[in-house]
């Protein structure tokens, strides 16, 4: 058998899309960047939405026109040179590999407060194997997984939004929370109690929880359809991310002052649940966080391997993880996502403050990194789709290619105040990912010389079309 197979449903590539925006790190990471900026953070929020949803449309354009198991490094791959394929391709699968790490370690701390008798290392083998025995059964087991633990999000996060809004316009039956409101937002020393500049650290604070909106244009090329489902997800991220990051986070600063010590202490959802005097708020989010934390898990094995796929395909990978199983399932690609990933949960319980740390700042950048390279390459493949199949623009994106420059001159001054910071990691952070970056690049510049003029390489320009969706 060759090539990945249609084994996603609508229902599944629908709440993927959904789930991918909706990380652990909105639940958990939240609380730090509302002590930064106060109500002043649905700003920074904002503006990160903002960015990504026009990196989304920009995407949407590229994949809706040749929907690929590579997404964006395939395009990259095309539009911009070997080198930029193969660079962003493994930069990514890096990121994701990290990611498990993060996760399985983050759900294993969870698991460990309810079963104490595990210890935590145990949960993480636990938590890791199982879904990679999901993942290697087929990509449809993958999509059930993650329709369930993306629906359990949804579901908790919509009802938090509508019970929370009831009860800062006072109209929840059996609530009387005394420091909810709307003056939440101005009372406590403005808007911006913090002075202006805080959006922008802000936004450097949860930038990276919007990272996964991506996925669904790589998941896209395992369905039935995958011209309709990049452009019906595609289309959707704008409400979805008003919905579930900015209704979330309106309904937190408005149901307590933005300095509340309890949003400190507990973390932002749990201090909301809290002050409506729901029982049991801390564990019930801690269920919600371990659901998310599973579904990142799940769909970042699941990224890692198809990028891993993809870039076997092109030549860019051993060519073992261009095959696939009787179900259409790439197990090299799967299980060399997985070692890596096992490698770097070991070396959290070996080495947290330093190894671990290195692994976690030196892919910290990279959801930056890649959409700017998805920025400058839509800004040449909307030439060769337009020269070679104009009829394939389904998704445009809009007022091309003044936008297109725009999203990445703000990408690079993110990139830029990142540099500023010294109080969260941020220049760490950006020294390690570049760091990291070169060395990628590097690898990526000799392969190409010492490849050039033989011909066991794939050509960049049949990338596109190697992906079997029947």
């Amino acid at each position: 058998m060759t090539g990945l197979q249609a084994g996603l449903k609508n229902r599944h590539l629908s709440m993927i899309a959904i789930g991918g925006v909706i990380g652990a790190g909105l639940f958990v990471g939240s609380s730090t960047g509302i002590a930064t900026a106060g109500p002043g953070i649905l700003l920074s929020y904002a503006l990160v939405g903002a960015m990504v949803v026009l990196v989304m449309r920009m995407l949407g354009e590229m994949s809706a026109a040749n929907p690929s198991s590579g997404s964006f490094s395939a395009h990259a791959d095309r539009a911009l040179g070997r080198w930029a394929g193969f660079s962003i391709g493994w930069l990514y699968w890096f990121f994701w590999v990290v990611v498990l790490a993060v996760e399985a370690t983050a759900g294993a701390k969870i698991l460990e407060g309810w079963i104490p008798a595990v210890p935590q290392w145990g949960w993480a083998l636990i938590v890791m194997v199982v879904l990679t025995a999901t993942n290697l059964v087929s990509v449809g087991s993958y999509g059930e997984f993650e329709f369930w633990f993306a629906g359990i999000k949804v579901v908790a996060i919509g009802a938090f939004i509508v019970i929370g809004a009831l009860a800062v316009f006072g109209v929840l039956p059996g609530v009387d929370s005394d420091k909810a409101g709307l003056s939440n937002l101005t009372d406590h020393g403005g808007f911006l109690p913090n002075g202006a500049g805080t959006i922008l650290t802000g936004v450097l604070l949860v930038v990276f929880s919007f990272m996964g909106s991506e996925i669904v244009t790589l998941a896209a090329g395992e369905t039935a359809n995958p011209r309709k489902a990049v452009t019906k997800a595609t289309n959707s991220v704008i409400w979805r991310i008003a919905v579930f990051y900015l209704g979330s986070i309106f309904v937190v600063v408005t149901l307590l002052p933005w300095d509340d010590k309890s949003i400190a202490d507990k973390g932002s959802y749990v201090a909301a649940l809290d002050s409506l005097g729901i029982a049991h708020a801390g564990q019930i989010m801690n269920f919600i966080v371990l659901t998310s934390v599973l579904s990142c898990l799940n769909s970042g094995l699941y990224t890692a391997s198809r990028m891993a796929f993809s870039l076997g395909e092109r030549g860019d990978a051993p060519k073992s993880f261009a095959r696939v199983n009787g179900r259409g399932v790439p197990m090299a690609a799967i299980l060399a996502s997985v070692v890596f990933g096992f490698v770097a949960v070991f070396f959290n319980y070996l080495s947290p403050d330093k190894i671990f740390l290195f692994l976690v700042n030196s892919s910290g950048a990279v959801a930056l990194f890649v959409w700017l390279v998805i920025c400058l390459s839509q800004l040449r493949m909307r030439k060769i789709i337009q020269a070679e199949a104009p009829e394939k623009l389904v998704v445009k994106m809009w007022l091309y290619p003044y936008l297109t420059w725009a999203t990445a001159a703000l990408i690079v001054f993110v990139l830029g105040y990142m540099l500023t910071d010294t109080e969260h990691d941020g220049r760490e952070t950006v020294l390690l990912s570049l760091l990291v970056a070169a060395v990628v690049l590097v690898i990526a510049v000799v392969k190409e010389k010492v490849g050039r003029g033989s011909s066991g390489a794939d050509p960049a320009g049949e990338v596109t079309d190697k992906v079997s969706v029947g």
